[in-house]
């Protein structure tokens, strides 16, 4: 079952999200595998960030690497994120 992942770190802004966003990268196509949609929104100084992915496993893998990226980024995340089914995406 697809599901929705929501997170609201409390201090994301433009530059954090791209220094994650490279490191992201930087750690191989593969990390992605199972992430349906991802967004990145909010004001510059408060971005959030919404995904689809394919299961809650293929999240976890993924949530690995983030994790420690966040931190070394500086991108602090106040308890887990809001997880959710998804009941209908279009595309």
């Amino acid at each position: 079952m697809a599901i929705a992942i929501y997170v609201h770190p409390e201090n994301m802004n433009e530059a954090k999200y791209d220094d994650v966003s490279g490191r992201l990268k930087a750690a191989g196509p593969d990390l992605f595998k199972g992430r349906l949609h991802h967004s990145c929104f909010g004001p510059s100084d408060r971005l959030m960030v919404y995904d689809v992915w394919e299961s809650a496993e293929a999240f976890e893998t993924f949530s690995q690497t983030l994790m420690p990226i966040l931190a070394e980024a500086g991108v602090t995340v106040a308890g887990p994120p809001d997880v959710m089914p998804v009941y209908d995406m279009e595309r």
